[in-house]
């Protein structure tokens, strides 16, 4: 005998103490998809039998069986479930997560029964309990189906229970397995021809046989249609329309879920009473003039429709009118209404029509819900949803949407052939809707502890100490929240050098990026300036559309969020001098895009850290000054009465010198800005425009489009200096590091080693996307004014660089994974979460002169 059961239901076991219940649990299930009330009672009492704690043990049993079901995991419950108040709780759970509730009925001899529970030293009661569990079971058997069980299934002997199989079949919303690509269609409503343009405008060969009244339709690239229903009511062609859908879904050309307008008319086809209204009248009139046999096979059709289907692996789902997280794969009325009409207020609008809830403004879910139901102008994400019901019938336009990539697709109405109650709007609100929503973000979604999965690195942890750090910082400082789509991650310096006169030297970057398989590496200045991410948008027009801010055309941030210049007028002039320069050079019209971000370096270092400078580096170096040239006075002074101490005089002229340096390296990176002409804006990424992240593309092709970029908007455009090497040639490497040296011996920061690929996978994996090699001199400002003694070396060599090697790998995918989910339209809290995340890992306790 096989038992065919649903694969997302709650199986409840009934039968009298004895039955074999537990058994029958472990041969046909998983251990922990079992919920067994005896284990529930060890649980809080450390005994089974222990009738005492049955309240608390089912309390567990219920909490536990709501979790999973929420969870959508097929759960067991293995108790007696004899008696209706017993039953009453779990058939509320099933109907609470919309999830088939299934009886498995024991019904076996109360001798068997008997025998067994005597051969169980923990079955000490007496005969007349299975006697009152048989009588209550055999009142309870002919209710069960009405209690509200989908399946029941009665097993009567030992025999019978012991050849069972039990078989779990999908749900027929369930269509996982089927991975596209899709092209899926809004609404139709009859508009034939507008439904055929579109088709061969998605790659699709239709082919009619006027004799048999039947289409052939493929696609030479095996896609697979979708129809979000609504076939059926207010256009010209209904039958046609039919005809195609029904012969595309047959043929395995396409699939299909119900809308309304469809359930209304197989209502209608099958002798209910319904009113004739919103279009109906259209198709029964369309109808009335074909033969019986098409009319059977409409009706046989819409009858096999369901409300939704989940496709690739649970990450596309797609219905009429929309299906919440919860309901999504579950079986239910309320599952089905809310895919057949979405969910309505209670009220209504001017025009008598019900004043539906935005649910998807509320939508958490993994998956993409594709939608139609209610006409909008034009299709638009929200939340990972979105409505692609362009009111063709209208006059507007039939859309598709194609999946994976995300393409909208679309054909104009030939007319309008149908006037709505409601007016179809004309124009697009100057905001998306999913710009409105995030208009107002959730602190939710900034605290506690996170664990982020990105693309190059899974579960990316965020301590909760951390993220309250990052949630002030922003909150309190941060630019406009619809700006920050990323953050620059850290970099970790080379291994220590072996030279006794250098703690960083280009030779260790080499052997690093060597050891790890990488071949060529790029080289790149690295300027003594402040890291800045530019935005800029081709006007303020773009801004609105794609970032959703009312006013400016661009920003310019540091890498903790902030806004670069207090002056408006200086940030607009700079962000205009990268405008024309990408007017220039023809960039919008390149790269297809309206926006283009950029990470750079921004001279001088004065003109944000001019503070820092002021409090922290100058009053280290006058008060050097200072008192060094009073303590050289005094030991010259005693030295002319003491020859002992002239080596203490020594060493102070060797200090001073050092102090000197010290004053020298800061000076060299700073000037008066009052003006743009001032400043110098150095960018190496180019890393994102308008449906692209330019990660797949390598250094050296960065470098050369920002250098011909900096040289249409020279000298406030500075491109960076570079060089390849090839870390396998010693003479290669000898010509790199004679370019560190000649860089930094004329005041040059150092250097910026990087694998020539943006994202390199090393021997061990992900591998570190930029070493830095600072001078000599540099290092005197990170590490103070004598870090170059040679005691003071011999310390400083103990570093360790593990801590700030992880973090960087950890920003890096953080920082790339905010880009790409921006592009991808995410909302913006989950761009946020990334962002965020790079913050939050700035106040981990990593050395900050590393």
């Amino acid at each position: 005998m096989k038992l065919t059961i649903p694969e997302l239901s709650l199986v409840v076991l009934v039968g009298a103490s004895g039955s074999g219940k537990s058994t029958f649990a472990k041969k046909h299930f998983k251990p922990t998809e079992i919920l067994s009330s005896d284990f529930c009672r060890a649980l809080v009492s450390d005994d089974e039998n222990n009738q005492e704690a049955t309240r608390d043990a089912f309390e567990i049993l219920h909490l536990i069986t709501a979790k999973r079901l929420a969870a959508a995991r097929l759960t067991v419950i293995d108790a007696t479930n004899v008696q209706a108040e017993a039953r009453k709780p779990l058939i509320a759970l099933a109907r609470q997560y919309h999830t088939l509730p299934v009886a498995i009925v024991l019904d076996v001899p109360e001798k068997l029964c008997h025998e067994r529970n005597l051969h169980r030293s923990d079955r000490n009661f007496g005969p007349h309990v299975v006697r009152q569990q048989r009588q209550q079971l055999r009142r309870s058997m002919g209710r069960l189906r009405d209690e509200g069980f989908r399946q029941v299934w009665v097993l009567s002997s030992p025999e019978e229970i012991e050849s069972l199989e039990i078989e779990r079949q999908p749900l027929w919303t369930n269509l996982k397995h089927e991975r596209g690509p899709f092209d899926i269609i809004g609404d139709v409503h009859g508009c034939f021809d507008e439904l055929a343009a579109l088709l061969a405008k998605l790659g699709y060969e239709i082919e009619s046989d006027e004799q048999s009244c039947r289409y052939s339709a493929r696609h030479a690239e095996n896609r697979k249609a979708v129809f979000l229903g609504d076939i059926v009511d207010r256009g010209p062609r209904i039958a046609d329309t039919l005809r195609l859908v029904i012969d595309m879904v047959e043929q395995g050309a396409a699939l299909c879920v119900l809308g309304n307008h469809d359930t209304k008319l197989l209502r209608k086809l099958k002798g209910r009473n319904v009113q004739i209204t919103h279009g109906l009248a259209e198709s029964i009139a369309q109808l009335e003039a074909e033969p019986a046999e098409f009319i059977e096979r409409v009706t046989a059709f819409l009858d096999s429709l369901v409300s939704h289907f989940v496709l690739d692996d649970g990450k596309l789902v797609v219905a009429h009118a929309g299906m919440k997280e919860e309901y999504q794969g579950r079986a239910s009325t309320r599952v089905r209404d809310f895919a057949l009409y979405g969910e309505t207020t209670g009220e209504t609008d001017e025009y008598g029509l019900p004043v539906r809830y935005n649910w998807a403004a509320e939508y958490r879910g993994r998956a993409v819900v594709v939608y139609g139901h209610t006409p909008v102008i034009e299709p638009e994400f929200l939340n990972r949803t979105i409505n692609i019901d362009t009111g063709c019938v209208f006059g507007g336009r039939l859309t598709a949407l194609q999946y994976p990539e995300q393409q909208i697709v679309s054909v104009p109405a030939a007319r309008v052939y149908y006037e709505s109650v409601k007016p179809f709007p004309k124009e697009q609100p100057s905001l998306t809707a999913q710009q409105e929503v995030d208009d107002l973000l959730d602190i939710e979604d900034a605290l506690g502890k996170r664990i982020i999965d990105t693309r190059l690195r899974r579960g990316v942890l965020i301590r909760e100490e951390n993220a309250i750090t990052a949630l002030e910082v922003m909150s309190r400082f941060a630019a406009s929240p619809k700006w920050l789509i990323y953050l620059p991650p850290t970099m970790s310096p080379s291994e220590t050098s072996p030279l006794s006169e250098y703690l960083e030297h280009p030779g260790e970057a080499f052997d690093y990026y060597r050891k790890e398989g990488v071949a060529q590496v790029v080289c790149e200045e690295k300027h003594m300036g402040s890291r800045a991410v530019a935005i800029v948008c081709r006007d303020e027009e773009a801004a609105r559309r794609r970032f959703g801010v009312r006013e400016g055309a661009g920003i310019c941030y540091t890498r903790t969020g902030r806004k670069f210049f207090d002056d408006i007028e200086m940030e607009e002039a700079l962000l205009d001098r990268i405008r024309k320069a990408l007017d220039a050079t023809d960039f919008w019209k390149e790269f297809q895009t309206d926006w283009v971000c950029l990470d750079a370096e921004l001279m001088p270092w004065s003109a944000k850290a001019q503070e820092l400078l002021r409090r922290q580096y100058a009053a280290v170096g006058a008060a050097s000054q200072a008192s060094m040239d009073e303590a050289l006075a005094a030991l010259a002074e005693t030295a002319r009465r003491d020859e002992q101490i002239a080596h203490l005089l020594e060493r102070f002229r060797s200090r001073r010198e050092m102090a000197a340096l010290y004053r020298e390296s800061y000076r060299r990176y700073c000037w008066t800005v009052s003006s743009i002409a001032d400043l110098r804006l150095a960018p190496f990424h180019l890393l994102a425009t308008e449906g692209a992240v330019h990660m797949d593309k390598n250094h050296l092709w960065h470098m050369e489009t920002l250098e011909r970029i900096c040289r249409a908007g020279a000298p406030v455009l500075m491109a960076t200096s570079y060089k390849v090497v090839d870390v396998n040639d010693p003479s290669g490497c000898d010509e790199g590091v004679n370019w560190w040296m000649e860089l930094t011996g004329k005041g040059s920061e150092g250097m910026v080693v990087k694998p020539m690929a943006f994202i390199a996978q090393g021997k061990r994996g992900l591998i570190q996307p930029a070493v830095k090699c600072r001078g000599r001199e540099y290092l005197r400002i990170i590490y103070g004014p004598e870090y170059s003694s040679s005691e003071n070396l011999d310390r400083l060599r103990a570093r360790r660089l593990a801590g700030k090697r992880s973090l960087a790998l950890r920003e890096f995918a953080l920082g790339i994974e905010a880009l790409e989910r921006f592009i991808r339209r995410e909302p913006l809290r989950n761009v946020h979460a990334c962002v965020l995340g790079v913050l939050a890992m700035e106040s981990e306790p990593v050395d900050p002169r590393l």
